[in-house]
């Protein structure tokens, strides 16, 4: 099963649920739960079939290609921000953790605007899989990897992905995942790549609207002074935007 089809509404958690983790944390999610289902509930909706229609457009794809999207998926608005991102910058390389409908679209617009190549991390084996079935249906391919969950780096609660042979000089870096149920925080080692990042690069974090999302923003704007960071609200999910300086 690909980002294409019909998914269930909340991320899997079966790889994960037998894993170790500190009651604190368990603790947290649930909390977290409570205070954000507004948040959840706004993301079921994907975007405006207008907007899709101009996206899949913009990018020469079938009308069909992205019948499906919000829930945990990214939603229309989040998809034309890496669009935008890649025609502007024309990144060699795109860092994406989390793969699904977004690989596409990166893959996409990276042959469309200049080439570039997509790197992307998923910590299921058999979605990776299936991801790089259909990008190749769809004449496009990408670099996709199977990262299993282990121990975050630094002070991050949560579990986070294993990463292997990450390159240096990253144009643009997309994250879209871990899932917030292992910890609302746990996309804030995310900053563990940011060393990796080119001049110039871009930050894009899906799901920025959420309160976890939102206290990762503000422990990164102040750990990292040389990154200028964003919100847009606008969206189902909102996105924060990250720009380095140089």
């Amino acid at each position: 099963m690909t980002s294409r089809e019909t998914t269930q509404l909340l991320a899997r958690t079966d790889i994960y649920d037998a894993l170790p983790r500190p009651a604190r944390e368990r603790i947290d999610v649930i909390a977290f739960g409570a205070i954000q289902w507004p948040w959840l509930l706004r993301s079921l909706w994907g975007g405006r079939k207008a907007d899709k229609a101009a996206l899949l457009h913009r990018l020469d794809l079938a009308p069909d290609a992205l019948p499906h999207l919000g829930s945990w998926k990214a939603d229309t608005r989040f998809l034309t921000h890496i669009v935008d991102a890649i025609e502007a910058l024309r990144p060699a390389t795109v860092v994406e953790l989390g793969c699904g409908a977004s690989s596409l679209i990166i893959a996409k617009a990276l042959s469309k605007f200049g080439g570039g190549r997509l790197i992307s991390y998923d910590q299921h084996q058999e979605f990776v899989d299936a991801t790089a079935s259909w990008l190749a249906s769809q004449g496009v391919a990408a670099d996709l990897r199977h990262a299993p969950l282990g121990l975050p780096p630094g002070d991050w609660p949560g579990l986070w992905y294993q990463l292997s042979d990450l390159p240096t000089d990253i144009g643009l870096l997309v994250i879209d995942g871990p899932p917030w149920a292992l910890h609302p925080l746990v996309r804030g080692a995310a900053e563990s790549i940011f060393p990796r990042l080119a001049d110039g690069a871009m930050i894009l974090l899906d799901d920025a609207a959420r309160p976890g999302e939102r206290l990762v923003a503000r422990r990164w704007q102040k750990r990292w002074p040389q990154i200028d960071f964003a919100y847009d609200r606008s969206g189902t999910k909102g996105t924060l935007i990250g720009r380095v300086n140089g």
